[in-house]
């Protein structure tokens, strides 16, 4: 400051002594409350605040995590009003614009790039994402799992808009551990394809990195109930096993491994021909397409030549994801995986890997064949699209992700669950 005049410096100086003043204000205020100087230099500023700029701030999360009829039937309004969902809605182009600079665009977005735990950084995990629109619904959910640890792959639809792919890989660019699949592909529903895009992130994600300890795949209406550290402590309480559901088949369902299927105008049908029975007489067993599996499962899919027969064999099915992973979690030798006999049947309900809410198993509290409570949002194909209401219920579950969300749709039921969680991972470092 020998530069400036002696009037200049006195005031700059009173200026800073002021500055410090109110900084020290501060960090007493917060200290009040329970938190060390540290946390509050290294962590207060990934915390998600009401200052922030975000549309849905004008909800009371907190009353709605606690299932006040109130705040979530206020939450329910504002979420059908159209002027609140176009606010809430960020264009692929921003992510396009905003990644040009990725220090900024991930210290704006609040990512945590620093482990929070020497228990997570000792188990990394491994990520397959397949999404084919809604690019701030994908961002959502990656800045919700994401941690420096772990490993991401993403499947980006080959028929996705442009613009879908270009803001994607933008975002992936901005991240030395995410990337996008080495192959895309079609994606058609209850097609084949749908199994090939997670098995081209499994293979990239294996040959990547040798480190992590477990396989998630996820879908772009994903998204966590839990944190970071309480997805490693569960996959650690594994005990190396796996979680996914695997049951006897549904009568309703064996048309569709009894039947051959092909794609017609980008729909599935049946040929009427009728499929030779599976390979090695394997049981086929019914599930869905949402795994929670070791590194060993997944060596076991790219290279048994047991699972590669019945993944031959499952090309002309219907739906095969939703029997693919449950049928090779009861092959004997793959790590992980349970015997064939009923009585290691596992209800999509006892696993881990996925909360789905369907609307037949929807009822009261005191029903005696209901699965849970009735679907506060909306359905799509007879699944619960979840709304404000179901987040105290989700949170109180065992899962460690739901099915599905929509934050065109409803903005608060995905804003507020990414509060609680950021809230919760952060608060094991005061």
């Amino acid at each position: 400051m020998w530069f400036l005049k002696r009037g200049w410096r006195l005031r700059l100086l009173q200026f800073i002594a002021v500055l410090g003043s109110l900084w020290m204000l501060f960090l007493f205020s917060q200290l009040k409350t329970g938190r060390s100087a540290a946390y509050i230099l290294r962590y207060q500023w990934l915390e998600y605040t009401d200052d922030d700029e975000s549309p849905e701030k004008v909800c009371n999360c907190s009353a709605i995590l606690l299932g006040e009829e109130e705040e979530i039937q206020q939450a329910k309004l504002l979420s059908i009003s159209k002027d609140f969902q176009k606010s809430t809605q960020i264009p692929d182009e921003y992510y396009i614009n905003a990644t040009k600079d990725c220090s900024k665009f991930k210290t704006s977005r609040k990512y945590i790039t620093f482990p929070l735990s020497e228990e997570e950084e000792d188990f990394p995990l491994a990520y397959s994402m397949v999404v084919h629109h809604k690019v701030h619904s994908f961002e959502r959910l990656l800045r919700a799992i994401y941690a420096p640890q772990n490993i991401y792959c993403v499947h980006v639809d080959k028929k996705s808009p442009a613009s879908v792919f270009a803001a994607i890989k933008a975002i992936t660019s901005c991240f030395p551990n995410v990337f996008m699949v080495s192959k895309a592909v079609n994606v058609v529903y209850a097609g084949w394809t749908r199994v090939q895009a997670d098995l081209n992130c499994m293979a990239d994600l294996y040959n990547t990195s040798t480190t992590w300890k477990y396989f998630i795949n996820l879908c772009g209406q994903d998204f966590p109930v839990k944190t970071n550290l309480e997805i490693v402590q569960a996959l650690r309480s594994l005990k190396g096993g796996n979680s996914m559901e695997s049951e006897e088949m549904p009568r309703g369902k064996k048309g569709r491994v009894t039947n051959v299927h092909e794609v017609v105008d980008g729909q599935m049908q049946r040929t009427g021909k009728t499929k030779d029975p599976a390979p090695f007489n394997l049981p086929i067993l019914s599930g869905n397409a949402y795994i929670v599996v070791n590194r060993g499962y997944i060596r076991s899919v790219l290279e048994d030549k047991r699972i590669q027969a019945l993944i031959e064999w499952a090309k002309d099915t219907y739906s095969p994801d939703e029997f693919l992973w449950a049928t090779i979690q009861r092959i004997p030798g793959v790590p992980g995986s349970t015997w064939p006999n009923r009585k290691f049947d596992t209800t999509d309900m006892n696993a881990i890997a996925r909360m789905v809410k369907w609307q037949g198993h929807e009822g009261s509290e005191d029903s005696l064949q209901a699965v849970y409570p009735e679907c506060k949002g909306h359905h799509v194909r007879s699944i619960c699209v979840y709304g404000a209401g179901d987040l105290q219920w989700l949170i109180e579950q065992h899962h460690l992700f739901a099915n599905k969300f929509d934050a065109d749709r409803d903005p608060i039921a995905v804003y507020c669950l990414e509060k609680y969680l950021r809230h919760n991972a952060l608060i094991e470092l005061v």
